[in-house]
């Protein structure tokens, strides 16, 4: 389960999502993108279904 936190980058409100708390390239993005994602969820959720097979996690660091 993904962590989920609010952080901050130069002064601008950022959502952080993380796979674990040492996650240490975790996926953020601002309101800007936020909004974007929210506008096109149903071509995000179509585009998971079509290549979003689950691939067994990589051991090890990248």
């Amino acid at each position: 389960m993904a962590i989920v936190e609010e952080g901050e980058y130069k002064g601008n409100p950022m959502l952080v999502l993380k796979n674990t708390p040492e996650d240490r390239f975790p996926f953020q993005f601002g309101v800007k993108k936020a909004k974007l994602v929210l506008e096109h969820i149903e071509d995000i959720k179509r585009f998971v279904e079509k290549h979003g097979a689950e691939k067994p996690e990589r051991a090890g660091p990248r």
